[in-house]
């Protein structure tokens, strides 16, 4: 094969041809003197300063040079991508190709490789292409026979100028250890976000508790493939008296560290949750525990208690985004204010605010993935979920799928997204006989007692109760009234309330001071109280009303 006329597009070729024009003479000078023949189109050489001539690319041996190097090197020309040269590394890797056959039928590793289509856009456009990491079966490449090359395609002309002739040089360079190494290093990613995802996973709750008053649903998705997991988490916490918890709330950050962060405030919570604190200072609390855990995470939480009694969602919220509420009639109302700043970050008194929810109600609690996008205000993403609240209906599972595809969220989300819907079901029918509340405003003085008795006695007849049930909740009555006399002060209430699963008792006044279980001797005459509610009870706990004194209350729990 004649290479020489192949070689006018090998890089630099055409600049020094296009250059050398004007130094072409008609006769014949001696070697070393800077002229060569018009005929053989050699130009002028520029002299070194000893005076011997320069050498050009003419003068080097270049199939020999091509042959011995180790990218694997191969030239095509013609409309068929005829093959006119291969050097010993291409045939090597992918055996030995004879020259004049189409690559289509003697180069299907062109093929393979997805050349084809890009020869022919070097052939149109005369500019050069290349292609990355591309994976082919080799005949002794690395890891089992397979290599991956990144390949570039020159356009080569004839030197006679004929297109028809013109061709593509094809330089394939091996990086097959650099692919290796780059599957590795995502092998290694992966696994590192498969454990934070089955960390930040196992943190959250397996199973929501289903109180009697509520019914929930929760939905965690994390990031995509190119998003780190970050530490959102959730969580229900019944507290008693029908009383419930909920918790929402992003620790700030990526990865196994943010997640290891989130589980520590998640238990943090549920162990101040059962102090049955108000919102703001469970809150307060877990504000001085996030920056003892790591000061450089802050985290946004949103901390509620639902009371079926008051029908209203206590809340308080560090930096969180606001408490969406959709009453029965598709209305949408936001929990505004108030609204402190991040965990982690102290120096801030939290307050607790309050919203209505009454039966019928859903609320929405959720992290900033769910609504936060790039280019777009995040009132934007809370106006959007507004809208797609107030015609998302069903059940709370539902709600919270409808959420998430009316919002746009898909397995390649680019963060992570916390979803926890609640609902407050109105309640008719049958359904609704298995709920009752009886309460009795306690005056004090030596009649409170049989009074208490007596109304409880007929309120639990009235709601069908077992004999045995019956006894056991006067008895309750009388120990819990009875120790509210003796060391509470007015204002004093009895409150009876039935769910399909339990009775519940409790007596308010306007004492703070809480009652704790002691050991009992048997030769005290006072004390013994809570220890009888104790240990007739499923159930007892006391805590601190809003507006100053206590509750003390407990619950039987129902046959089934």
């Amino acid at each position: 094969m004649n290479f020489t006329r192949w070689s006018a597009m090998l890089p630099g070729t055409q600049r020094r041809a296009a250059a050398r024009g004007t130094d072409q003479g008609p006769s014949r000078a001696p070697r070393g003197e800077g002229a060569v023949p018009a005929a053989r189109g050699r130009s002028a050489r520029p002299a070194e300063q000893d005076g011997s001539a320069v050498p050009v690319l003419e003068d080097f041996v270049l199939p020999e040079l091509l042959g011995s190097l180790p990218a694997l090197i191969a030239l095509v020309y013609g409309p068929d991508h005829r093959l006119a040269y291969a050097n010993d590394a291409y045939a090597s890797a992918f055996g030995h190709r004879t020259p004049g056959l189409p690559a289509v039928d003697g180069c299907p590793e062109l093929a393979e490789l997805g050349l084809l289509a890009l020869m022919e856009q070097v052939l149109r456009s005369g500019r050069p292409r290349t292609v990355k990491s591309r994976r082919i079966h080799t005949g002794d490449a690395p890891a089992g026979g397979e290599g991956s090359y990144t390949v570039t395609c020159l356009p080569a002309g004839r030197r006679d100028g004929d297109p028809a002739g013109a061709g593509v040089l094809i330089f394939a360079t091996d990086v097959t250890d650099h692919a290796v190494a780059a599957e590795r290093l995502r092998a290694s990613e992966r696994r590192h976000r498969e454990t934070a995802v089955t960390l930040q996973r196992s943190l959250l709750p397996q199973e929501l508790e289903q109180p009697d008053d509520l019914r929930f649903a929760a939905t965690y998705q994390p990031g995509g493939t190119d998003a780190a997991v970050g530490g959102d988490w959730y969580d229900v916490i019944t507290l008693g008296a029908g009383r419930t918890a909920v918790v929402i709330g992003d620790v700030m950050g990526r990865g196994v560290r943010a997640a290891a962060v989130m589980g520590q405030l998640r238990t943090a919570v549920r162990a101040y949750a059962r102090l049955d604190l108000p919102p703001h200072e469970v809150l307060q609390l877990l504000d001085g525990l996030a920056a003892e855990i790591d000061a450089s995470q802050i985290a946004t939480c949103v901390y509620a208690v639902h009371d079926p009694n008051e029908g209203r969602l206590a809340y308080a919220s560090a930096g969180h985004l606001p408490i969406l509420v959709r009453d029965a009639g598709g209305c949408v109302r936001r929990a505004e204010e108030p609204t402190g700043p991040p965990l982690g970050t102290g120096g801030w008194l939290h307050t607790s605010g309050s919203i209505a929810l009454p039966p019928g109600s859903t609320a929405v609690l959720y992290t900033d993935g769910l609504v936060e996008r790039r280019r777009e205000d995040i009132d934007e993403g809370v106006a959007a979920l507004e809208r797609a609240l107030a015609g998302a209906t069903g059940s709370p599972q539902v709600v919270c799928d409808r959420l998430i595809r009316s919002l746009g969220v898909t397995a390649e989300h680019d963060d992570d997204v916390a979803v926890l819907v609640l609902q407050h079901p109105a309640r008719d029918g049958a359904d609704a006989e298995l709920f009752h509340n009886a309460a009795l405003d306690l005056l004090g003085g030596h009649e409170a007692a049989p009074r208490a008795r007596a109304f409880a006695s007929g309120v639990l007849a009235s709601w069908r109760f077992s004999p045995e049930l019956h006894d056991l909740g006067v008895l309750a009555v009388s120990e819990l009234v009875g120790n509210s006399l003796q060391h509470g002060v007015p204002p004093m209430r009895l409150r009876l309330r039935r769910t399909d699963r339990r009775l519940i008792i409790e007596v308010t006044d306007g004492d703070e001071h809480l009652p704790r279980r002691r050991r009992v001797e048997t030769e005290d005459e006072a004390g013994r109280g809570i220890s009888i509610i104790a240990t007739i009870a499923s159930s007892w706990g006391s805590r601190r009303t809003p507006g100053g004194g206590k509750a003390v209350w407990c619950e039987f729990a129902l046959p089934s």
